[in-house]
């Protein structure tokens, strides 16, 4: 189904606070770093992607707030860690990546700009840059500016961010008495043993508001 430019989940929306939002991390990161050091980045590119979620989909488990910032920052630690640990590049990159998937599912933040998050540090780390915790400082920063304002702007385009469950409307009954419930739904999604990036809730008021427009359709059937 195409997207509409505008509206509360338009493309043209989710572009512009994507701009909005990387130019906001990028200028005030800056700001703060100051001269301390010119090789930190004002800017880390895996926010691009972390962009592409809080502002095209904010709907998204994935592109919460506790995501958004625990998923980055935890897999930017592992990756350090790992990187200074380890002295192969590659050794380095792999184990970081496979431990920050674990640590962020762990902790509940899992993001999957997060994956990128721990390659960058442990190749920064392991190679000759020889990153250290100093390189925190500029994806923090980054991270925290990025979540106000996806927070600000999807709050002020219409879309509220933290993402609000709908709440699901009284249950529609049919003929021989069967609707679908909440524990059906959740039981289905456990049995296909998938992460779906769609929250139960949402998933459940999706099907009832499906199962009212057949039935406004078809009265009889």
């Amino acid at each position: 189904m195409p997207q509409a430019p505008l509206g509360q989940l338009g493309w043209l929306r989710g572009a512009v606070g994507g701009a909005i939002g990387i130019g906001l991390a990028a200028v005030v990161t800056a700001m703060l770093l100051g001269p301390y050091d010119p090789a930190l980045p004002m800017i880390v590119a895996l926010m691009g992607a972390s962009a592409v979620l809080v502002f095209a989909v904010p709907a998204s488990p994935l592109a919460q707030p506790w995501p958004v910032i625990g998923g980055n920052l935890v897999a930017a630690m592992v990756g350090i860690g790992t990187g200074l640990a380890i002295g192969s590049p590659a050794v380095a990159a792999a184990l970081a990546v496979g431990l920050a998937i674990a640590a962020m599912s762990v902790a509940r933040c899992l993001h999957p700009p997060g994956g990128a998050s721990a390659l960058l540090c442990a190749l920064g780390a392991s190679g000759p840059e020889q990153w250290d915790w100093f390189y925190l400082l500029p994806f923090a920063a980054n991270v925290l500016l990025l979540a106000v304002a996806a927070w600000l702007y999807n709050n002020l385009t219409g879309h509220s961010w933290p993402h609000q469950l709908v709440v699901p409307p009284p249950p529609v009954t049919d003929s021989i008495g069967d609707t679908v419930t909440h524990a059906d739904v959740e039981a289905v999604m456990e049995d296909w043993d998938e992460v779906l990036d769609i929250d139960a809730d949402d998933l459940l008021a999706l099907i009832q508001a499906a199962e009212r427009h057949r039935k406004r359709s078809f009265p009889n059937s």
